[in-house]
């Protein structure tokens, strides 16, 4: 084991020289700016279209919108970067559109579960201004939308149904994504603030099932996991959005990386801690071995000059700046300079939209097999890279 990671540490090499002058403050102030243009883009606001996208083929600088309802996945992460900006900035131009963006998820809560994506929605929007204004009207959606999510749990299984529409359309009786993993934060933190304390048990199955049948030997994870309703049992591991069955989809590594980090944090279960670095070790050394940079192409097995999805490179450093903390001596200190050198590649020209558009980032892919979003500025990737900017600025590095 310890020759394994020494020849991992070893392929992560150097930390490079932008990654030692990577400066948060002055990325933080180009997130604000970028911020500052995109809501004049945005105005007059209609709250009740959230920010999606914006296309390597459109010629507007502004978001491509999408209607606020639980059939759309990313509607809470620009309320969720806005209120991150008014934390750093303390704008009140800021906090009023992200009091408004956020208002129009309420609903969701409410409302017949749609599927697990209702962590994502809520959790990255009122999650966000809970934190920063301790409204409770925020707390008690949050905790309507725990007990929401937590009804996709299936006890026999050990894990919650991700999509149900897929139980007829695909064949999947019972499947479980990857990208669950990041709901999980949800649960755990509505058993810590008034919600039943079950919501945690279920998280720790979720998580502890997923590792069990989620993964393949080397740590590698397929993106659907399903399972057989009745006994329960693991049936196969399958792609919605990956290569193939059996490749490496990088944002799906990348939900692993940052979901088992979590876990762990909410936990203080060392197995959780051991598995992290287990899913976080085999994305280093794919990563090092198929890119020329800090940002993996779509899928680390796809052909030579695939598009690159610099989405997946904002989730894994916010997790490593949180994942260092937690492993000791030379391990961690890799842990951090990689995340620093995923920082400055996506702080770079490469990546950096500038004057392009509206967005922080460049060239994500979203959903390749479907011909979706490929080469775009896509919200989630702005997302976790504001949090990985604002969570190096509080570390101080």
């Amino acid at each position: 084991m310890r020759q394994l990671i020494a020849i991992i540490l070893t392929l992560i090499g150097p930390l490079d020289a932008n990654a030692q002058s990577l400066d948060a403050n002055k990325q933080l102030d180009y997130c604000a700016a970028q911020v500052k243009a995109a809501l004049k883009e945005l105005q007059p606001y209609d709250f009740s279209q959230e920010p999606r996208n914006i296309l390597s083929t459109d010629r507007q600088r502004g978001w491509n919108t999408r209607e606020a309802k639980a059939e759309e996945w990313c509607s809470g992460f620009w309320p969720g970067i806005l209120w991150m900006d008014y934390a750093y900035t303390g704008d009140e131009q800021v906090r009023r559109a992200a009091e408004g963006y956020t208002e129009s998820l309420r609903s969701i809560a409410y409302q017949p579960i749609f599927d697990h994506d209702i962590g994502f929605l809520l959790f990255c929007s009122f999650g966000k201004g809970y934190q920063l204004t301790g409204n409770e009207a925020y707390k008690r959606v949050l905790l309507a939308a725990a007990d929401s999510l937590a009804t996709l749990f299936n006890p026999k299984v050990g894990t919650l149904l991700s999509w149900p529409r897929e139980v007829e359309r695909q064949g999947w009786p019972h499947n479980t994504i990857m990208d669950n993993m990041i709901n999980l934060d949800l649960l755990f933190w509505a058993a810590r603030n008034g919600g039943s304390p079950l919501l945690k048990d279920i998280a720790i199955a979720h998580a502890t099932t997923t590792m069990k049948n989620h993964f393949r030997q080397d740590g590698s994870c397929y993106h659907v996991a399903v399972y057989d309703t009745l006994s329960g049992d693991f049936i196969k591991g399958v792609t919605h959005q990956g290569f193939d069955d059996n490749s490496m989809w990088a944002r799906g590594q990348s939900w692993a990386i940052y979901g088992y980090t979590m876990v762990y944090r909410w936990t203080r279960d060392r197995l959780f801690l051991d598995f992290a670095q287990k899913v976080t070790d085999i994305y280093l050394t794919r990563l090092r071995a198929t890119s020329d940079d800090w940002v993996p192409k779509w899928d680390m097995d796809a052909p030579v000059g695939a598009p690159k999805d610099a989405s997946a490179a904002c989730v894994v450093a916010d997790a490593l700046l949180e994942l260092c903390q937690y492993v000791d001596g030379e391990k961690g200190r890799k842990y951090k300079d990689a995340a620093l050198a995923m920082l400055a590649s996506l702080s770079g020209k490469n990546y950096q939209s500038g004057k392009k558009n509206v967005a922080f980032l460049m060239h994500s892919t979203g959903h390749h097999p479907a011909g979706s979003e490929i080469d775009a500025s896509i919200i989630y990737a702005d997302y976790y890279y504001l949090e990985a900017l604002l969570r190096l600025k509080e570390l101080g590095w």
